[in-house]
Order: C-alpha cells, then structure tokens, then sequence
C-alpha cells in the first residue's frame, strides 16, 4: 500500500506508518550498536593479542622459572 503524497491519511494511517517509521529507525540504531560492539571487542582483541605478543618477546620465560 503507497501513500501517495496528495492523499490525505487519516488518524490510523497517521499512527501505523509512524509506528512503521518508528520501527525501522529503531531497527537501525540496534543494528548500528551491535556494529560498534563486534568493532570493540575485535579491537580489544586484537589489542590483547598485540600486548601478549609483545611480553612474550619481552619476558624470558626460563630465567622467571630459575628464580623462584
């Protein structure tokens, strides 16, 4: 069903297509969210596997054995 632009809406085709309106904006934001949310945890990740990376090279891991 188009709403055509000249076409008068009454009370009901007013609310269902804010209601639609509304729906799809909401839809969108929670899509949006959960893309910065994949973005954050793959950066920590990768974040976290930088740092490990780098004290694994730092960090001798026999001469903390032979000292305790």
């Amino acid at each position: 069903m188009l709403i055509r632009k000249e076409q008068d809406l009454n009370a009901i085709q007013t609310e269902v297509f804010d209601i639609l309106i509304g729906f799809n904006d909401e839809e969108k934001q929670v899509r949006k969210q959960r893309a910065s949310r994949r973005a954050l945890e793959a950066r920590r990740a990768i974040e976290r596997h930088m740092e490990e990376r780098n004290l694994t090279r730092h960090i001798d891991t026999d001469a903390w054995l032979e000292d305790a």
